[in-house]
């Protein structure tokens, strides 16, 4: 560099100059070209530019519209699915509690004592009481026994009808008396005032569901006394036996559900909603092919016509759909299914392609107009204005030469000086401060503060460095020490009882960390009993590693003292609750095996189900029920099951780690994957076994994050004359 005066040639003060000078030569050239230009362009450019403007925006606000379609459809009929299926879940949940009730009356009737039951009376009309109806022909006395037993659900009825805002709940016996609970008595007597005859057992929904066995929700009909559209929710009972004790029920009017759909229909919005055999029973009004029609007569939109439309309605009834364009009667809509799974109905949601677009055309026509009164405008004023543009230049220009000169001074000699100072760093002096020199109230001092603080972070950086890294290595080797002691509490040994040949069993678990909240352990209470626990903590990492070995400890402590495995969990769970103010608990499953004969006497403490294959079986998920899990209630009480094991069966127990693996997809590896997995090579070892369902998760998860610990065990009952077979 080269020192002329007072400009330094080749540095920022004479580079700052000459690149204000090339802009304002620049800045002419152009302004000039585009001037003489102008004119001849304009309408050309205008109206270019007035096509691009005008496809981006309608494009823009086509994507905008489609968008808010999609996602006010998606949030509008999942909302009103979700409030519909909370209907039927609750009116399920109230039959199903007074199938209960009355079930366990019923089965010990010989300890019950009657109580009082009446006929309709119309004096409480509007008022929710609980009456006796009976079927043509039978008297009260055929059935006055078995009323009176289930009137002890009476105050059960009037309650479960005020929290679940029911209109009705009943129970029929299969010889023709129904018990009700409503608010309109004058339903069932006549104006002569006998009592009108009512035999449930004649009904479609008594039919239905003595014919499922097991709670159903009816199609939509109109209602037997007030010829109101409802549905049907009806459950079976049946005694120890398997004999039928009666019915419970309850109607869930769709009055409400219909003006909802109407109203959404006013906002443009299609609302309809199809059964489990794909008949349209709730739209917005009659509307040709798509009319509300009586089951027998209505058709089924799975196989319409409209291919689109019967595609929508398939998917539908599988899992929720997105939005997507369906053509029908003509027209094109934008449609929406959503699953009502406690009815297994489905909801569905249109919308006119025609009205979503009619405010993009809208748009257009305004813009033209818009445009033209711009174009018109802008030419009136273009001429006045190059004049004013002209002298501005030539201000400006001016300006920025001289600007230009009296900054690049400025700015040079503070940067020159923190170049210097900056050279000076070295090993022993690494850390920039400020100076006087700096401090100039523009970018620069902003610069050197900057690198100060850097240099000042740097040297405190290199300090933390150092520290971290040692503290790491110490909680690594610890962590490793733990994943290794945790290892070592679980049965590691394969075979795990060599000499024993009456049975074989193996077990693993991968933690999801370094350390894991499952543990599993088989272990010999004495020579004839073989005891079977898996278990899984709450939580993850080193808390649910500890809480774990304290649970496994108390748990194998209480089962080496003897006891059923309901007792075993009983008295774990007090020991964990007296003491547990993390509040975390386990869930447990246990089993005893009686070598001599193949009797498992099982318990579940909220865990997994587990899966049972019998001798030239397969595979089966067994379905036991479920106590609370332990440390969560400490006066929890936990009932145990049996299963009688041939030699050759095989059982499978596991944590929710296993079912619950997630994919790069967000999908669970699911119970159906990991008993099709289990059922490849049904007869293969239990040690290949645990092969096959590891490989198969690996196989869905591939390179996804591993959330939780993954832990199995497989036993194989083989018999107490497995030496001899062998021999």
């Amino acid at each position: 560099m080269k020192k002329c005066r007072n400009l330094v040639i080749g540095g920022i003060e004479s580079k700052t100059v000459a690149l204000v000078l090339i802009s304002m030569v620049l800045v002419a050239v152009v302004f000039v070209t585009s001037m003489l230009t102008q004119s001849s362009m304009l309408t050309r450019l205008t109206q270019e530019t007035s096509e691009r403007q005008l496809a981006s925006i309608t494009g823009t606000t086509e994507n905008v519209i489609h968008t808010m379609i999609v996602e006010n459809m998606d949030r509008q009929t999942e909302l009103e699915a979700r409030v519909a299926n909370e209907l039927f879940h609750d009116r399920a949940v109230g039959v199903q509690t007074l199938g209960d009730y009355v079930t366990k009356l019923l089965s010990n009737r010989e300890m019950v004592l009657p109580a009082a039951w009446q006929r309709p009376d119309v004096s409480r009309e509007g008022e929710m009481t609980v009456k006796a109806l009976f079927a043509q022909g039978m008297e009260a006395s055929d059935a006055a026994a078995s009323l009176g037993v289930i009137a002890n659900a009476a105050d059960m009825m009037l309650s479960i009808c005020a929290a679940y805002g029911t209109d009705n709940i009943w129970f029929t016996v299969p010889e023709g008396a129904t018990l009700m609970a409503d608010t309109v008595p004058s339903n069932w007597i006549d104006a002569d005032g006998a009592y009108v005859p009512y035999n449930a057992c004649d009904r479609y929904w008594y039919r239905q569901a003595v014919e499922a066995g097991e709670l159903v929700f009816s199609d939509a009909e109109y209602d037997y006394r007030t010829g109101r559209l409802c549905v049907t929710c009806a459950m079976p009972v049946y005694d120890v036996e398997g004999a039928l004790l009666g019915v419970a029920g309850a109607d869930i009017f769709l009055d409400d559900m219909q003006k909802a759909i109407q109203k959404s229909a006013e906002s443009g919005i299609i609302l309809g909603i199809v059964n489990q055999s794909g008949h349209l029973i709730i739209a917005p009004a009659e509307n040709g092919d798509f009319r509300v029609m009586n089951s027998a007569e209505a058709a089924d939109l799975r196989d319409s016509e409209y291919e689109e439309l019967a595609a929508l309605v398939r998917d539908a009834m599988q899992g929720k759909t997105e939005v997507r364009l369906v053509h029908a009667v003509g027209q094109a809509y934008y449609a929406i299914g959503v699953p009502m799974e406690t009815v297994g109905w489905t909801l569905l949601a249109a919308y006119s392609q025609a009205d979503a677009e009619r405010p993009v055309r809208q748009l257009e026509a305004d813009y033209h107009a818009i445009q033209t009164g711009a174009v018109t405008a802008y030419r009136s004023q273009s001429t006045a204005g190059r004049t004013i543009v002209w002298i501005v230049l030539a201000a400006v220009l001016l300006a920025m030469l001289f600007s230009a000169y009296m900054m690049s001074k400025r700015i040079a000699k503070p940067l020159n000086t923190i170049t210097r100072r900056i050279s000076e760093l070295s090993e022993t002096n690494m850390e920039f401060t400020m100076e006087d020199a700096y401090r100039t109230g523009d970018e620069v001092e902003n610069l050197a503060e900057s690198f100060a603080m850097i240099s000042h972070r740097t040297v405190e950086y290199l300090d933390t460095v150092r520290r971290v890294t040692a503290e790491k290595e110490r909680i690594g080797a610890e962590l490793s020490l733990a994943t290794r002691i945790q290892a070592a509490m679980l049965p590691h040994r394969v075979p795990a009882f060599p000499d024993r040949r009456d049975f074989d069993i193996i077990g693993s678990m991968d933690p999801a960390k370094e350390v894991g909240g499952d543990f599993y352990d088989y272990f010999l209470i004495d020579d004839d009993h073989l005891g079977i626990v898996i278990a899984d903590v709450s939580g993850k990492g080193v808390p649910a590693a500890l809480f774990m070995m304290a649970s496994k400890i108390i748990l194998q402590s209480v089962a080496m003292l003897g006891g059923s495995p309901a007792e075993i969990l009983t008295k774990t769970n007090q020991a964990i609750c007296s003491n547990n103010e993390a509040q975390m608990f386990v869930t447990v499953w246990i089993g005893i095996l009686e070598l001599s004969t193949g009797k498992l006497t099982c318990s579940n403490a909220g865990h997994e189900y587990p899966v049972c294959k019998r001798p030239d079986g397969v595979f089966v998920l067994y379905k036991d029920r479920h106590g609370f899990v332990i440390g969560g209630i400490e006066d929890a009480k936990y009932r145990e099951y049996s299963l009688d094991l041939e030699p050759g069966t095989k059982l499978f127990v596991y944590t929710d780690g296993v079912p619950e693996a997630t994919n790069a997809q967000q999908k669970l590896f699911g119970t159906e994957r990991m008993v099709a997995a289990l059922n490849e090579a049904p007869d293969a070892s239990p040690m290949d076994i645990l092969k096959n369902v590891r490989r198969a998760v690996d196989s869905f998860v591939l390179d996804a994050e591993q959330f939780d610990d993954l832990t199995m065990v497989c036993l194989e009952y083989r018999g107490p004359n497995a030496a001899d077979k062998e021999a």
